[in-house]
């Protein structure tokens, strides 16, 4: 590490200075890239891939982290480990983005034409679709950047196809004309998965439909009022009794006057509205698969791929659908035909890219039959091969399986992958094929074919990422055959069915195999007021400005601390500065050691002797300490508990190791017969802590470990847990002095004793602690903070304190009047008494607390325990003085 040129450490440590040198120098090494022939077990993890679109976001941050983790982990305990990056082509957010760019250059998709706008595309991909890695390199991600992979690739490409065909051979992909969720904006088919359904309030208009020539009617209640151009029938539940003796009658569409039939059917809803439902056919999901049952025409559309009311709507044709509402509705007012409306609660389904409305629309498409697929998906979870981390979140996987529809794969886009499917000009037929270009028609072989317009669905392509990216269909790829499957997908659960799923059964049906054995979920990253981070709310927080700021450890920590598996975290700012501060305090550490521990080379950084911890408790406490360490934290890493593994590491750190071990240090090393063994324990020791940060904070401790060992230590071994280091008897006398040390601490701080105020101590310990107290006299002493400290069976007119270890007597008499504190702690409860007072006059007013901001109220509440707990305090310390009256 000396090599490059990192050999001093600075007084305050500059994450600037160091990031990008420590990344460009773990590059050129080739540390992160992985090798297919190295005979060491594989660890697979691939990265979701984000949009070439996006910037890095706090959810990508704490994404990539998590990953970068594991990695990390999995290296140094001596996997081969392939962490592959890559970018997805999010081809409806991508092409708007280009056609946005376009309006303003005055021109669209149909000018151009598809060949020059997907020029435009890849020209707006290489010049847009680098960032997001840039930034994901910035927070330190050790991934294998020579496998980079775009799910736009010739070869990925080629892949998509060639899955496409198997599909389709096995009868699995199917065309036909059905209804879809259509965005009147994107102009393209969406899934299920992607609308986002809201409960908003709507209305639901009562409209009269009068039977055939007569002046009876029946109230048919609808919240769509335009689609009653479309109705094709009116559909009654059979098992209802009001309406069994209308079934079959004709009654007459108002408005548009045109003759419809009354049918029954089981799926007709007796408690909604009326108990009669207008049948739509080509804009209803449900009217839909009524139409099919009774031989209803079910492409009638009457609202076109805009929006818009077409020329089957009369003179209301030309109108956009939510202005048609308006305008159907105050016609049939004006006729007389609407009896009521009343408001209602209903879900909206909107297009989870652009918030518009869907709306559902009959056209031909592409599907994917999800029968079998969906069996094999729900087995594999079901027999533990796959498991997600918290077990809760496989019950969305098996829900959406058990519940799924036809997936539909075609998208009226033109950036992603096209179709492979050719229509013949002459016959009709369709040739699906994953060439490039078939010569001929495979039905009639004319040579007059003409691709599918349509392209894929974006988690079409994305679902092959496990196999794909590893070198499929070519099924002896080295990659292939030595990663796969792999081990670990780490994703937010708000993509569970979007991706994950579809990546299980498409996996299952071309490799056999699960495509990874652990699904790690992970929640939102929210503001300190639990809200969702968002532009709008004005609580959006940048990663990279970050990381420009404090660095990438401190946001890389931050991230982490305090999470646990699924769910949400909250990233404050006081969480930032607390992070920076952990690292700012390893640096200064760092310092320290270095400046007392000065060896010709680099030593120890693999183990420590029996001999260095002979003459030393403390070095066998620390030693036995950081060993216990070094299991608790591999076990919680494997269980994948980060926040846990994280936050002990942090509390040994920074109490055992810093608070203590490092004072003992300074006092030991004063100590001739102990000096190099001292040296030799807290070189090896502080070794272990940076090896067991480094995934957590890999730059910082990159660094500092180029100043103390050989060697890079994203490389090195992870720290474990050695048998030979356990010691624990040095646990219980370590406790047994630190409880000492702490007492009397306690006892002087409760007493308001200033450290410039010297005391002499006097312990009675315990028989068989005699040695042990007697051996740390000195080290009680100095940490204690007081004049003196020696033995004594009783001491009289002094402070006690009893701990499981020893007696302790304080002699506190000749260094302050105890009256005169007293009183100055009397004044001061009088004080805090009436701010009590004051503050309760506040919280217990009606009106104030109804005008008052939650946020007020909360911190008033907050003020007024703090102030009842500092009272209680005092009170405690007027006790302590024992003076009468």
């Amino acid at each position: 590490m000396c090599r490059r040129g990192l050999i001093n450490l600075e007084k305050v440590y500059n994450p600037k200075l160091v990031e990008n040198r420590i990344y460009e120098f773990w590059e050129n090494g080739g540390f992160f890239k992985a090798n297919a022939n190295s005979g060491k077990t594989p660890y697979t993890i691939l990265m979701p891939p984000p949009n070439i679109t996006g910037n890095l976001h706090m959810g990508h941050a704490l994404d990539n982290t998590l990953q970068d983790i594991i990695a990390r982990y999995k290296r140094m305990q001596g996997f081969e480990v392939l962490w592959l990056p890559g970018t997805d082509h999010a081809a409806i957010a991508t092409e708007a983005k280009i056609t946005a760019q376009m309006r303003e250059e005055g021109v669209s998709k149909k000018d151009i034409g598809r060949e020059a706008f997907m020029k435009r595309a890849y020209a707006w991909k290489e010049k847009y679709g680098g960032n997001i890695c840039y930034q994901i390199k910035k927070l330190g991600s050790s991934c294998d950047w020579s496998r980079q992979r775009f799910t736009m690739d010739s070869d990925y490409s080629a892949s998509v196809r060639e899955f496409f065909v198997r599909l389709h051979k096995k009868n699995l992909i199917y065309r036909g004309k059905r209804i879809v969720n259509w965005c009147t904006k994107c102009l393209t088919s969406i899934s299920d998965t992607e609308v986002e359904f809201e409960e908003e309030c709507g209305r639901l208009w009562y409209i009269k439909y009068y039977f055939k020539d007569e002046t009876e009617f029946i109230t048919v209640a609808t919240t769509r009022p335009e689609t009653i151009f479309g109705d094709l029938a009116l559909a009654i539940n059979p098992d209802d009794s009001r309406c069994k003796k209308i079934i079959g009658k004709t009654v007459v569409v108002p408005i548009c006057n045109r003759e419809i039939k009354i049918i029954a059917d089981i799926n007709v809803e007796k408690d909604f509205g009326t108990g009669v439902l207008k049948v739509t056919p080509a804009h209803d999901c449900n009217d839909f698969e009524i139409g099919r049952r009774h031989d209803l025409e079910e492409t009638f559309l009457v609202i076109d791929e805009k929006g818009f009311l077409n020329e089957k709507c009369g003179k209301y044709s030309g109108l956009e659908r939510f202005e048609a509402r308006k305008i159907v509705v105050n016609d049939l007012k004006s006729l007389n035909l609407i009896v009521k409306e009343e408001k209602i609660e209903h879900r909206v389904g909107s297009c989870y890219r652009c918030n518009s409305i869907i709306e559902p629309f009959v056209s031909e498409q592409w599907f994917v039959k999800m029968g079998s697929l969906a069996q094999s998906a729900t087995e594999i979870v079901k027999s533990g091969k796959i498991k997600f981390v918290p077990e809760r979140f496989s019950k969305v996987h098996l829900s959406w399986m058990e519940n799924i529809k036809d997936w539909c794969i075609s998208r009226q886009l033109w950036w992603g992958h096209r179709i492979p499917a050719w229509h013949c000009e002459e016959c009709g037929g369709i040739t699906i094929s994953s060439d490039d270009e078939p010569e001929k028609c495979e039905t009639c072989g004319c040579k007059k074919i003409l691709q599918d317009e349509d392209s894929l669905d974006t988690w079409f392509s994305s679902a092959l990422w496990p196999f794909s990216t590893l070198g499929w269909p070519d099924e002896k790829s080295e990659d292939l055959v030595y990663f796969y499957p792999t081990d670990t997908l780490v994703t937010g659960y708000d993509i569970i069915f979007f991706w994950v799923s579809r990546m299980i059964f498409s996996s299952l049906e071309v490799m056999k195999k699960e495509p990874f054995k652990q699904v790690l979920i992970h929640g939102l990253v929210r503001d300190s007021e639990g809200r969702k981070m968002s532009k709008s709310l004005g609580n959006g927080v940048d990663p990279v400005e970050i990381i420009e700021k404090y660095g990438a450890d401190a946001l890389r920590f931050a991230l982490v601390s305090g999470i646990t598996p699924g769910n949400d975290t909250r990233f404050s700012s006081e969480k930032l500065e607390g992070s920076r501060n952990f690292v700012n305090k390893l640096w200064n550490a760092a310092r320290f050691i270095k400046m007392n521990v000065s060896y010709a080379s680099p030593l120890h950084s693999s183990g420590v002797s029996a001999d260095c911890l002979r003459n030393s408790l403390w070095s066998r406490w620390i030693v036995d300490r950081v060993n216990d360490l070094s299991k608790e934290v591999c076990e919680n890493m494997e269980k994948f508990d980060l926040g846990l593994a994280l936050h002990k590491i942090y509390s040994f750190f920074w109490g055992e190791f810093c608070d203590w071990y490092l004072e003992i240090f300074k006092i030991e090393i004063n100590d001739e017969k102990k000096r190099e063994n001292c040296k030799m324990v807290i070189h090896w020791v502080f070794g272990q802590i940076l090896r067991l940060l480094h995934p957590f904070v890999p730059f910082v401790t990159e660094k500092i470990w180029g100043i103390f060992f050989d060697g890079v230590l994203a490389i090195s071994n992870y720290s474990k847990f050695d048998a030979n280091l356990e010691d624990k008897n040095s646990k219980s006398e370590a406790h047994g002095v630190i409880s000492v040390i702490s007492a009397i601490r306690t006892k002087c701080a409760e007493m308001r004793i200033r450290q410039d105020q010297k005391i002499n101590v006097f312990i009675l310990p315990e028989t068989q602690n005699y040695e042990l107290f007697k051996e740390n006299l000195e080290i009680i002493r100095v940490l204690s903070r007081v004049k003196s400290v020696s033995f004594s069976s009783e001491c009289q007119n002094s402070e006690v304190i009893v701990t499981d270890f020893a007696k302790i007597y304080l002699k506190t008499e000749e260094i302050f009047d105890k009256k005169e504190i007293k009183e100055h702690l009397e004044t001061e409860g009088l004080h805090i008494e009436k701010q009590i007072k004051k503050n309760k006059i506040l919280f217990e007013n009606p009106e104030f607390l109804s005008k008052a901001p939650p946020k007020v109220v909360e911190k008033i509440k907050t003020l007024i325990f703090n102030l009842e707990e500092k009272q209680k305090k005092i009170n405690k310390e007027i006790e302590n003085f024992k003076i009468g009256g």
